[in-house]
């Protein structure tokens, strides 16, 4: 272990990626301050930044499960790590939802806006209505029917990492199952691919501030330092709610892992870095997945469960999905039954697996859940537009650090967690 931590601790600091992500993100605001006409323009770094990482993504998932899946070797194992993940997603689904209305309830932060929902423009929803329309009017089985790709070339090509990970998760299998010299060539073959992939996205995240400067830039040119003030309360509720559940459900459950969860953050302090500034967990996918094999966590466990994770484990957007719909009902005057709340919990439950890969997803999940409750306006979800920026910045991060202590749990419940080894890369004793 030291010959692989001694040669960074050597590093000059300005080669740090978190100290450039930090200067990047200094340097966005006084640009988004100083010229925001120019600062504008600069999305097209993020907009650049976020297209090659996500280029390699699907290929990187792919790889990953299927060596995971093929390195095992028992497949029941492999069920039992899905099966194992499903359960733990529901029932941490579940809590974050439940805090985001237990939150909202208790805050009231749409109280005393009195909104009259006749007057909001409906145009404003644009797009967002007609893609929740065709979500809610698709169903359940239109769902389970979309995480089969047409082909696999397809799901490659559209980068969709559900249904990506199905073919992987059927190829990998396979693969198993035929063994013999034929399978090891082609696990070899997948492998060395894999680690060229590797280098591939280490040579793209050293262009992460770049992406970071243009994300924050924009933001800050496009809106201003004030655009929060309208709906302050709504943003920094959600954000002490995102606080909240990392430290403390999140951090309870990682301790009963033996790991603390504020050493576990700064172990994933560039990563997270990285997803609050352009407000996208998809940035640092690839390089979350090698950090977790690092800290101690078998291979096969986060191939499955952080792609997987990515469409079934959304914490932070679950609980911005039922803190939002009742802040929209509070806001236009809108009583809510005890049914109408647990209405709210039960279709978001739902609502919230579809969310990762639907453009502007969280309006459009939004849009979708709303549209189940007749009681709330549905055009209410104008008011939430202007802030879904600043609010997706937390989402995001909350939803990374989610899927991350998924996979660390997951894999320590399964006994494919080298708790020596995350002790001393965290720099703490396991208890």
């Amino acid at each position: 272990m030291d010959a692989i931590t001694a040669p960074a601790r050597r590093k000059p600091l300005i080669n740090s990626l978190f100290l450039q992500v930090l200067v990047a993100l200094a340097l966005g605001v006084v640009l988004g301050m100083a010229a925001p006409a120019f600062s504008v323009q600069l999305k097209v770094l993020s907009d650049g930044f976020l297209k090659l990482i996500s280029m390699i993504v699907a290929p990187i998932v792919f790889c990953v499960v299927v060596n995971g899946i093929a390195g095992v070797g028992d497949l029941r194992k492999v069920g039992r790590v899905g099966v194992k993940a499903l359960i733990y997603f529901e029932v941490v689904t579940t809590a974050a939802l439940a805090l985001g209305l237990l939150l909202a309830l208790v805050a009231g932060p749409g109280h005393g806006m009195n909104i009259d929902a006749s007057k909001l423009d409906a145009g404003a929803m644009g797009s967002y209505a007609d893609n929740a329309h065709k979500l809610q009017g698709a169903g359940i089985g239109s769902f389970i029917l979309n995480i089969v790709p047409t082909t696999s070339i397809d799901a490659l090509a559209r980068n969709d990492v559900l249904q990506v990970l199905f073919f992987a998760i059927l190829f990998g299998t396979s693969l198993a199952l035929v063994g013999g010299e034929k399978a090891e060539k082609v696990s070899s073959f997948v492998d060395a691919v894999a680690t060229i992939l590797f280098k591939t996205m280490s040579l793209i995240v050293r262009l992460a501030p770049l992406g970071v400067l243009g994300a924050v830039a924009y933001t800050v040119g496009k809106y201003g330092v004030g655009s929060l003030q309208q709906l302050v309360s709504l943003v920094v509720l959600y954000y002490a709610a995102v606080a909240v559940f990392v430290i403390v459900v999140l951090g309870g459950i990682m301790r009963m892992a033996g790991i603390n969860i504020f050493r576990f953050l700064a172990y994933l302090r560039a990563e997270l870095a990285i997803v609050l500034a352009t407000a996208s967990s998809d940035a640092v996918l690839p390089q979350v997945m090698r950090k977790l094999e690092h800290l101690g966590v078998r291979k096969s466990v986060v191939g499955l469960v952080i792609p997987t994770g990515y469409s079934f484990n959304l914490d932070a957007f679950s609980i911005y999905l039922t803190l939002a719909v009742v802040f929209i009902a509070q806001a236009t005057n809108t009583p809510l039954s005890l049914g109408d709340l647990l209405v709210v919990l039960g279709v978001s439950l739902l609502t919230s697996k579809g969310a990762h890969g639907v453009p502007g997803s969280a309006i459009v999940i939004l849009a979708a859940t709303l549209n189940t409750i007749p009681a709330i306006p549905a055009i209410g979800l104008v008011l939430v537009l202007s802030v879904d920026w600043f609010i997706g910045m937390a989402r995001a991060v909350g939803n990374l650090v989610g899927n991350c202590v998924a996979t660390v749990v997951i894999a320590a419940w399964e006994g494919d967690l080298d708790r020596v080894r995350a002790a001393e890369v965290l720099g703490e004793m396991t208890e």
